[in-house]
């Protein structure tokens, strides 16, 4: 009995990857002159220091990313979306102070990020984005398996979407965990919406 009901549970983990996968074909892109243009890019956050107190470089990637793409025109604002509320620090520095400032150091000018301290949750970002900030299509910001699973969010609440993918940092130990643990999320993503719930 338990070996079947295991068996079950990985066949839905796996369905559910794929589902998201499978969606996200042909709308996320790692080339930046192969990116469709939007108005605005959001940009997924992350905290440039890890809870353990060393850099991280995910925060790096996905900040260049964002640059790549308004520099070649592909994006005119960029919506910089994190969990951090106004004052508060996490892990000893603002999130989103952070994402501004350093978007800024490579050339974006302030006038063109807005600062969403709302988006404490992917979809959170996401309904901010269409509700509050009037957006109908966007490129997402983030490392690939993130992307698929926003492109998804972002269409089940009516917004077009497609991603550019940040690089990957080689620490093959963290990219293990965020793989595996981005299995999972898919799997409490649909949960999360069939009980009209959200990321």
């Amino acid at each position: 009995m338990c070996g079947a009901v295991l068996a079950f549970l990985l066949i839905v983990v796996v369905v559910c990857y794929g589902i998201v996968w499978n969606n996200a074909d042909g709308k996320h892109f790692d080339d930046v002159n192969s990116v469709p243009f939007n108005e605005t890019g959001l940009l997924l956050g992350t905290s440039p220091i890890t809870r353990n107190g060393v850099h991280n470089y995910y925060f790096d990637y996905r900040i260049h990313a964002a640059v790549d793409l308004y520099k070649h025109g592909k994006i005119k604002r960029i919506i910089a979306s994190g969990g951090d509320y106004v004052g508060r620090q996490k892990y000893g520095c603002n999130e989103l102070v952070a994402m501004r400032d350093s978007l800024m150091s490579y050339g974006v000018p302030d006038s063109a990020i807005i600062l969403d301290y709302q988006g404490t949750r992917t979809v959170a970002s996401i309904i901010n984005a269409k509700e509050r900030y009037g957006v109908e299509s966007l490129t997402f910001i983030s490392q690939r398996y993130h992307n698929e699973r926003a492109i998804w969010l972002a269409e089940h609440y009516g917004l077009e979407a497609v991603a550019f993918d940040a690089r990957i940092p080689h620490s093959k130990k963290k990219k293990i965990r965020n793989v595996g643990r981005e299995f999972l999320a898919r799997v409490k993503m649909f949960i999360d919406l069939g009980l009209d719930g959200g990321d």
